[in-house]
């Protein structure tokens, strides 16, 4: 994060990853000592001091989604059978306190937007 923020990197895109999604807390001090916007993939995240998240909600994707197929799995479904599922709803979550504590003035237009604003 350092060196991207050296290099000119004007924010960061925290992508969904079991290894980065562990260390949300970490990164989450890390962009705010940088001074670095980041938007997590994880609307959760922005709840626990990210700037933004936007997705499903973390506990829908494994309760709906994938909790679904287990059970199907093990009513004896075969793995090939099974669909490619997606989640259906995204939302949109927006920390107006870190974003002033970024020094940014988020848009009234996406405040307007967000599912959730926390402030």
């Amino acid at each position: 994060m350092e060196a991207a923020r050296k290099s000119g990197s004007a924010g960061l895109n925290v992508l969904a990853s079991p290894i980065l999604f562990a260390a949300r807390r970490q990164i989450i001090e890390q962009a705010a000592r940088l001074g670095v916007p980041a938007i997590y993939q994880w609307p959760e995240t922005a709840e626990e001091g990210g700037l933004a998240g936007y997705a499903p909600r973390i506990v829908e994707v494994f309760r709906d989604l994938v909790a679904a197929k287990l059970i199907r799995l093990l009513r004896g479904a075969k793995p090939a059978d099974l669909p490619v599922q997606q989640p259906s709803k995204f939302e949109l979550v927006i920390n107006t306190k870190t974003a002033r504590d970024l020094g940014l003035a988020v848009p009234p237009l996406l405040l307007a937007r967000a599912d959730e604003v926390i402030d």
